[in-house]
């Protein structure tokens, strides 16, 4: 499956942001989800992630709270709404995803991955 995440831009601090990461040529259906991010100057870390059902999530501790990860597998399309944006999550954000019944952190349990947008928290 190909993903394609959209939806980053600029915004102030406190603002709003949703992404989306969609298949393109396919479907989302069967597969578990998730968000992560690179910094500039540093590693790429998780984010969220969504099980296939929508069911189960998971989010890192910068995340809860603020952001959250929700599928429609009619429309083929994982959505992360990030409000209360801050600099620091300035990043470009990656969806990922893998097969099966998971919704992991860690970014080896994903295969397929889209080639990320980016976000700008201005302070």
């Amino acid at each position: 499956v190909q993903l394609q995440a959209s939806g980053g831009g600029l915004v102030q601090t406190g603002g709003s942001l949703s992404l989306s990461c969609t298949a393109s040529g396919g479907t989302l259906s069967g597969y578990f989800v998730g968000w992560f991010r690179r910094a500039p100057g540093k590693e790429r870390e998780f984010v969220a992630a969504i099980s296939w059902s929508g069911g189960s999530t998971l989010y890192a501790d910068s995340a809860k709270g603020r952001f959250t990860i929700s599928r429609n597998n009619a429309m083929k399309m994982v959505s992360l709404q990030m409000n209360n944006l801050k600099p620091e999550d300035t990043a470009v954000y990656y969806c990922a995803a893998n097969r099966g019944n998971g919704y992991l952190r860690n970014e080896n349990d994903y295969i397929f991955w889209g080639q990320g947008t980016q976000v700008t928290v201005s302070s």
